[in-house]
């Protein structure tokens, strides 16, 4: 079940929920109570490193790439 982060406008307070995605914009109450809440923007972080592809230079030269892969371009 996807986590929510939320904030207080009245204590600042920054608080979690667990709650389905349908219900993701349904008001939450803050611990301390109040009312006046709202939903965060959560970012994610992926660690891991670069697969050798992602990091392999581009081809250059001849045969392909440029704009339209073809050459076109002069």
């Amino acid at each position: 079940m996807p986590r929510y982060e939320y904030r207080c406008r009245e204590c600042g307070t920054t608080f979690e929920r667990s709650r389905p995605m349908a219900e993701s914009g349904a008001p939450a109450n803050c611990p301390e109570g109040h009312p006046d809440t709202v939903k965060l923007l959560s970012t994610v972080a992926v660690g891991g490193s670069a697969s050798a592809a992602a990091s392999a230079p581009a081809p250059s030269g001849g045969g392909g790439g440029g704009c339209c892969g073809g050459g076109c371009c002069g």
